[in-house]
């Protein structure tokens, strides 16, 4: 098991269960108990976990966080790039695609620029700056109005009536977290009533979500896990997660990334 994938099963345990135990660890996962303590000492390095003796526990992040676009886009960036050449192979040429804000959608627009003969449709200026810089020239961006966020989302109720009245084939959608129960959400309120216009204006909804959002449960819930056609995810996402996304999605693909890339924690 690469080191990353060991932290991140980690990682996914306390969540659940609140805290873990280096010497529970070291029989589960086979390694030593200076590796774990490694590990924990990774997962603690970034704000994850806080050690204690004998192990460690789960520091969650408050249900209204919202971390700033730059501060995203630097988190989980070969994670993020590996999704989103991944998603990019989902779209169709000629086709209308919504996406929506956040770092890892805006990798997904950098890698769309081949593509010809799109129209897309964003709330984010990051996604039709680069759209309008790399798309061909046959393709269209329709930025809809609204108030800007802190992860550069625009929102509010001019979004939301302009989506309202569009018909869309795919929507690529970023989140804050996904869990079992709460679903994709985000911790802003008025961000999560514009996502969910945009999903409702699609036929098909993909999910962009690096393994680090697994868990983590933003204050309001854009989708149901079964809403989602496609997640599309890296490896880094331990087994259990995946088990439990494959019983609720039509369809989890998961994008390899070489060990040692992209190790920090992320936001959408």
């Amino acid at each position: 098991m690469l080191a990353r994938q060991r932290q991140a099963m980690i990682l996914e345990q306390a969540r659940r269960t609140g805290a873990v135990r280096v010497s529970d660890l070291v029989t589960q996962l086979g390694v030593s108990d200076m590796t774990i303590r490694r590990d924990l000492d990774v997962l603690a390095s970034r704000g994850l976990v806080e050690k204690v003796y004998g192990g460690a526990t789960a520091v969650l992040g408050k249900s209204t966080d919202e971390p700033g676009f730059e501060a995203k886009s630097v988190q989980q960036r070969a994670q993020k790039e590996a999704i989103a050449e991944l998603a990019a192979t989902l779209v169709r040429p000629g086709t209308a695609i919504g996406i929506s804000a956040g770092t890892t959608t805006w990798s997904l627009a950098r890698a769309l620029g081949p593509v010809a003969g799109l129209t897309v449709v964003t709330n984010s200026i990051r996604v039709a700056d680069v759209l309008r810089d790399s798309a061909q020239t046959d393709s269209s961006v329709v930025l809809t109005g609204g108030v800007r966020t802190p992860s550069d989302a625009l929102v509010g109720p001019i979004a939301v009536h302009s989506l309202r009245r569009l018909h869309l084939d795919v929507v690529f959608l970023g989140v804050h977290g996904m869990a079992e129960g709460p679903g994709f959400t985000t911790p802003n309120l008025t961000e999560s009533e514009t996502n969910r216009a945009l999903v409702e204006a699609g036929g098909r909804l993909v999910v962009l979500a690096d393994h680090t959002k697994w868990g983590i449960v933003g204050i309001s819930t854009i989708a149901d896990l079964h809403e989602a056609d496609v997640v599309v995810t890296d490896d880094g996402l331990p087994e259990p997660a995946r088990q439990v996304l494959s019983e609720h999605v039509r369809e989890l693909l998961i994008a390899p990334v070489e060990d040692g890339e992209g190790d920090s924690d992320g936001a959408d």
